[in-house]
């Protein structure tokens, strides 16, 4: 899944995320309740403000549980044994598709 999110900005809100993974922000809320690796920083208001961080861990999460099917146990399972492996696989992979898009507008711009 590619998302486009401004890569200059140091915090997601949980609104912001929720609209680019096209899911309710009640899901994001109960994954950062369910997987360790989810650390957003809470603001004044109690409000949760994710890193870029955040936002690849999430990418990698919801790749594995709504593209791949893994259970939630599975998911975090598979996070914790091959946790360096699964990110980098997934950051090829998302690298991979981000240029899969630039060349298909360049190919429609033609």
């Amino acid at each position: 899944m590619h998302i486009e999110l401004s890569k200059d900005k140091r915090y997601f809100s949980i609104g912001e995320l929720a609209k680019a993974f096209d899911v309710n922000a009640s899901l994001i809320r109960f994954w950062d309740k369910e997987f360790d690796i989810l650390k957003p920083k809470k603001n004044a208001k109690g409000n949760r403000m994710f890193t870029p961080e955040d936002v690849k861990n999430l990418q990698v999460i919801y790749h594995l549980v709504k593209e791949r099917g893994f259970t939630l146990e599975g998911a975090r399972t598979h996070l914790k044994e091959g946790q360096k492996k699964t990110l980098d696989k997934y950051e090829i992979i998302s690298k991979l598709e981000s240029i899969k898009v630039q060349l298909v507008n360049l190919k429609t711009g033609l």
